[in-house]
């Protein structure tokens, strides 16, 4: 099977938010589509073991925040590299409750949508949700972000519990790149390229992984530099 064929299936991103006991999570999402129109029902494809999973199984509601195309890639860090088990992802983030009593994030979405669970199918590691959409919202007229976009110019990748995971050097290896002097993070698969640098944290593009400050962290999830490792 050439699963190259799987990489062309369309995807936007999102963050998919809900809340337990008074205590919000959420977490990035792709595997997003409309089900139907009259009622508009939407699916969702969630890791059993992720915590914003475990808080929607018992709440039955979310909501659906849909990102702008120049979301920076620290904000998606902070819901798609980051465990709510250890850290607050809503900490600093705009956001506002909606009428289900949902928790919906406000910055950088150009919509948003609460929906309330109607059907579940467990499939492998994940469970698809069936929403039932109860509220929607323009928030801005922006280009949203695909996930082609991510990838391809924000040199984004899904997490290992996304149902969209390639590892890193896969990823480049099919891509045919020269991968000398690249250097991939171990956590979230980020890889710094020196031709571009990380211009928005300071450094310029030309510097080489060994010349880039110690103190400098991975600009997706946060992680220091020794937990970088040359591509080969």
């Amino acid at each position: 099977m050439n699963q190259e064929a799987l990489h062309k299936i369309t995807y936007g991103i999102y963050i998919l938010s809900t809340e337990f006991e008074g205590k919000p999570n959420g977490q990035i999402v792709n595997s997003v589509f409309q089900v139907t129109a009259e009622p508009a029902t939407i699916a969702v494809s969630l890791n059993k073991q992720n915590l914003t999973c475990e808080y929607l199984l018992k709440t039955k509601k979310f909501s659906l925040s849909m990102l702008e195309k120049n979301t920076p890639m620290t904000f998606i860090g902070q819901f798609g590299f980051k465990s709510g088990r250890t850290s607050n992802k809503f900490e600093g983030i705009s956001s506002k409750k909606g009428t289900t009593g949902m928790p919906i994030v406000l910055d950088h979405a150009l919509a948003c949508l609460e929906a309330e669970v109607i059907g579940q199918l467990e499939v492998g590691t994940n469970i698809i949700i069936v929403g039932k959409i109860l509220e929607a919202e323009v928030l801005s007229q922006l280009e949203p972000m695909t996930y082609v976009y991510y990838h391809d110019v924000k040199k984004g990748f899904s997490p290992k519990n996304a149902p969209t995971y390639i590892k890193a050097e896969e990823m480049v290896a099919k891509k045919g790149e020269k991968t000398m002097d690249k250097y991939v993070c171990k956590v979230c698969g980020y890889i710094y390229d020196p031709v571009v640098g990380d211009p928005d944290n300071g450094v310029a593009a030309g510097t080489k992984f060994e010349d880039v400050p110690n103190t400098w962290v991975c600009p997706i999830c946060g992680a220091g530099k020794d937990q970088f490792e040359e591509v080969k």
